[in-house]
């Protein structure tokens, strides 16, 4: 049912505990943010499987709504069991709307790459391989598109990780929600081994590091 995601022990915990000691480093705020605009806006990021990019994201205060899916590639090959195959161009992607008074795009960005994903593992995270689960960020204009070019530059300058980001800036062309069964698996689903060995080590991060950040 969930194609190339590997539950094993052993790999998960590695996965986890490798997030867990990046999650230690110090993460500078973005010099670079997006202006201030009314209104709510769109992020879409991608970085291993969107079950935990999407579980993280729901607790952060701002974001009005998180949507697992895929993007990079075309509607008709959006689809869980071709997604999965790593051939669509696809990657599983989440899509965060949220209100910029409350949560800026740096911040986002700052989550993204300190406690949502490892952005130096290349066609993989932890446990997940393919180029599905690509580290990515889809930009919806030309502000968000400098706000993240400049970040990674910021995080390769400081030496944050000792290897190359690896991260994807590209424009976002399109959006598409995952299956009803993918959207809040984290919330749904607490005590399922994915989840309790690779994606809750993520929000246990984020409530650790960015308490101002999580929701109430």
């Amino acid at each position: 049912m969930f194609g190339r995601k590997v539950v094993g022990f052993f790999g998960s915990f590695l996965a986890a505990a490798c997030l867990l000691t990046a999650s230690e480093k110090v993460f500078p705020d973005p010099a670079v943010d997006v202006p201030p605009a009314s209104g709510e806006q769109i992020a879409v990021f991608a970085g291993g499987c969107f079950w935990g990019i999407e579980g993280v994201y729901e607790k952060v205060k701002g974001v009005k709504k998180a949507v697992a899916g895929y993007s990079g590639g075309e509607k008709s090959t959006a689809h869980y069991e071709m997604v999965s195959e790593g051939n669509t161009g696809h990657a599983e992607s989440v899509e965060v709307t949220f209100d910029p008074a409350q949560i800026t795009y740096g911040q986002l960005l700052k989550i993204f790459f300190s406690v949502a994903h490892d952005p130096t593992e290349k066609d993989r995270q932890g446990p997940d391989w393919g180029t599905q689960y690509r580290s990515v960020i889809f930009y919806a204009n030309d502000d968000q598109k400098k706000a993240a070019e400049a970040y990674i530059q910021q995080l390769q300058e400081a030496g944050v990780y000792s290897h190359r980001i690896v991260t994807q800036v590209v424009p976002l062309k399109a959006f598409y929600a995952a299956e009803a069964h993918h959207q809040h698996f984290m919330q749904n689903n607490p005590t399922y081994p994915y989840i309790v060995y690779n994606d809750l080590p993520k929000v246990n991060a984020l409530k650790k590091y960015y308490p101002e950040l999580c929701k109430r």
